[in-house]
């Protein structure tokens, strides 16, 4: 599966102290804080981002899994949640609380493999890795590109 590589470009948009528009290949999305943080609430919170990619990549996966290999599965429903909790090594930890539902006649042995294939998405599989992340700051004498 050949897959079109393109940056995902964030910029503040004038709307308000934290919106940013989003721009995804030809898709345009808004983020936005919630007005406890003193945003305007105009769009998904950068973490609700995160969460939905991983929903997204997890019923995906599940649906792909299902088609090739003919279950009775004709439901998926993904439900996550983000919070900090306290570790005894690390201090305070994220954590991600996924429930994903599954509907239609499946056997508890498909079902228990549905679960390790979601565990095989490769959201769940960067968010699980030794992530790196390069940072550099562009060179100021640069063209900016159009959004």
């Amino acid at each position: 599966m050949a897959q079109d590589k393109h940056p995902v470009v964030v910029s503040e948009n004038g709307l308000g102290p934290y919106q940013r528009t989003v721009h995804v290949g030809r898709h345009t999305l808004v983020a936005d804080e919630p007005l406890s943080l003193g945003g305007n609430d105009a769009g998904p919170e950068p973490m609700d981002f995160l969460l939905a990619s991983l929903g997204a990549c997890t019923s995906i996966t599940l649906r792909m899994y299902a088609e090739r290999k003919q279950l009775p599965l004709t439901g998926i429903r993904v439900e996550l949640l983000h919070d900090r909790v306290d570790s005894e090594k690390h201090g305070k930890v994220d954590r991600i609380v996924r429930t994903i539902t599954l509907e239609g006649e499946l056997t508890a042995a498909q079902r228990a493999g549905l679960l390790a294939i979601a565990n095989k998405c490769p959201m769940y599989r960067t968010l699980q890795s030794d992530l790196r992340i390069d940072s550099s700051l562009a060179d100021r004498s640069a063209p900016e590109t159009a959004e």
